[in-house]
């Protein structure tokens, strides 16, 4: 495979460790259990870990804090200098969110079809959003030109490896989990694959800490984009990410995304609108917890696997849900 595995300093065991105490307190020490009723439905036992408990809802908030704290103290964005950033929502609300708080302006491309909730919550934590472009990575495309005139840092969500980082401690709050002797030592990770940010954090530590743990992506079938480059070694490009979960929408993928991920994935499998949406109604009853089409996809691949032979990690990534798509 021609893809590179990279040396990311920031991706390394102990760096994780020491960004827990980098990252916005609200964002820690999400909730994580054996759910019985999942556990049933998959006859396996099922740790879920859930990431909507936060002030955006969603797991992107720890990742987009620790790379706006970094950028902030290295001087690189300040109240002189904006960030600016693409989204279908819930990385641009996790943007958006820890910029005001450091002081520092913030832009937020998103494309005309997207979620109205994410984007009134941008803008209530006080981020600029400019919609442009059909779908998120014509959005990504503006947001690079908009940068590149205003002199601005453009933050893309996949490339930096600060935003896994962040990501790779919800990981580690399962396995000291485990120590702990709370919860079930898991053998497979069922991640959301969307841009990579998720899987490459959550497999670099799962690769330190339970190096037996099969990690395992789960992408969208109608947006194959990431699993088709993992496949082929090299970036494929589709025409459209036809799917209602908008944040695994992926149609281009990111080079640097793709070279993280080697060596800490082991699997992706796609699952198809019908799985997807009875993933999340499932979830949604199970839980009690409004749960985005993005976040159903951990629970709709195990649900897929074949393969799933003992204590499985579901992730609940989000629970922005459109005001139509609401039950």
């Amino acid at each position: 495979m021609p893809f590179r595995a990279r040396h990311d300093p920031q991706l390394e065991p102990d760096a994780i460790r020491a960004a827990v105490q980098h990252i916005h307190p609200a964002f820690r020490n999400s909730p994580q259990f054996v759910h019985e009723g999942l556990s049933d439905l998959a006859g396996i036992d099922v740790v879920l870990k859930v990431e909507t408990v936060n002030p955006i809802r969603a797991f992107k908030g720890r990742g987009t804090w620790l790379a706006i704290a970094g950028l902030a103290g290295e001087g690189t964005i300040g109240s002189g200098r904006a960030v600016v950033a693409a989204s279908t929502g819930n990385f641009g609300q996790g943007v958006a969110f820890a910029a005001r708080a450091h002081g520092v302006p913030a832009v937020i491309f998103a494309d005309e079809h997207a979620n109205p909730t994410k984007l009134n919550r941008m803008r209530r934590f006080g981020a600029t959003v400019i919609q442009q472009g059909r779908d998120f990575d014509a959005a990504r495309e503006a947001s690079e030109a908009y940068a590149s005139a205003q002199g601005a840092f453009l933050l893309l969500d996949g490339a930096d490896p600060r935003v896994a980082a962040g990501a790779a401690t919800l990981a580690l709050e399962v396995t000291d989990g485990i120590a702990a002797g709370d919860l079930p030592a898991i053998t497979t990770a069922y991640v959301p694959l969307g841009n990579g940010a998720l899987i490459v954090g959550v497999g670099a530590w799962l690769r330190h800490a339970a190096p037996g743990c099969r990690i395992v992506g789960v992408a969208a079938a109608g947006a194959a984009s990431m699993v088709q480059s993992w496949e082929a070694g090299e970036v494929v490009e589709t025409t459209e990410a036809a799917t209602y979960a908008e944040g695994i929408a992926c149609r281009v993928p990111i080079p640097e995304a793709l070279d993280m991920m080697v060596g800490r994935v082991d699997e992706l499998i796609l699952v198809s609108e019908d799985q997807l949406r009875a993933a999340q109604a499932q979830l949604t009853a199970a839980t009690g917890i409004t749960v985005e089409g993005a976040a159903a996809a951990s629970w709709a691949g195990v649900l897929a696997d074949r393969r799933r032979d003992g204590p499985a990690l579901v992730i609940l990534t989000g629970s922005n849900v459109a005001p139509a798509a609401r039950t």
